[in-house]
């Protein structure tokens, strides 16, 4: 992605928030958390979409089918295998 803020790493931090939700209500407007939340469930739908479609991709081709960083990628990927979602 572009040079700044990795979007992708703003998003692995708010992950790991969100499993101490506590912590994250209180430091988070909780429109955002919502927000975040859609998010990241339209792109895990859209991995899981993908990988019907033509197969598991690997985290490189990955990236740049849904325009985030590779290491963004890896963070889906990885997430949504310890759910059992892929």
């Amino acid at each position: 992605m572009g040079e700044g803020v990795d979007p992708t790493q703003m998003c692995q931090t708010l992950v790991d928030k969100v499993a101490q939700s506590k912590l994250l209500m209180a430091i988070t407007d909780s429109e955002v958390l919502v927000l975040f939340e859609d998010w990241l469930e339209e792109l895990e739908e859209e991995i899981i979409s993908i990988a019907r479609r033509h197969g598991l991709l690997n985290a490189e081709d990955l990236a740049e089918k849904l325009r985030v960083s590779k290491r963004g990628a890896i963070f889906l990927l990885s997430k949504l295998k310890r759910e059992n979602k892929l």
